[in-house]
């Protein structure tokens, strides 16, 4: 039976291993990802594409309590998700970028190519 023959893969794999990121990198583009993987954030995330909103307009939008919106809007805020405004006693929220639109438009996009 012949041998078989290794296939060189050493200059592709050298290439590649430059233009791959660090490991530090990749595990904030995972952390980042998990913040992503939580339905109640995205629901939020969803519902600040159109308009910036204050913490009881969320709530009652989602049927939820304020004080589990906070939560889940504090994470989003400490990973630079959401950004906000106060007027007066009242804190808007509203999406920090238009990369965090794209990330969830382009994923949604993924899901749904198919239908």
């Amino acid at each position: 039976m012949p041998e078989k023959k290794k296939h060189d893969h050493s200059a592709l794999v050298d290439m590649l291993h430059r233009e791959l990121p660090d490991e530090e990198h990749l595990c904030d583009l995972a952390d980042l990802f998990k913040i992503f993987g939580d339905t109640t954030r995205m629901r939020i995330l969803y519902s600040l594409f159109e308009s910036e909103l204050c913490v009881c307009a969320i709530s009652e939008l989602l049927g939820m309590t304020q004080s589990a919106i906070s939560h889940q809007l504090r994470v989003l805020k400490d990973n630079h998700l959401v950004a906000n405004r106060r007027e007066g006693k009242t804190i808007y929220y509203f999406l920090a970028d238009d990369h965090v639109r794209k990330i969830i438009e382009q994923g949604y996009e993924h899901l749904t190519e198919e239908e």
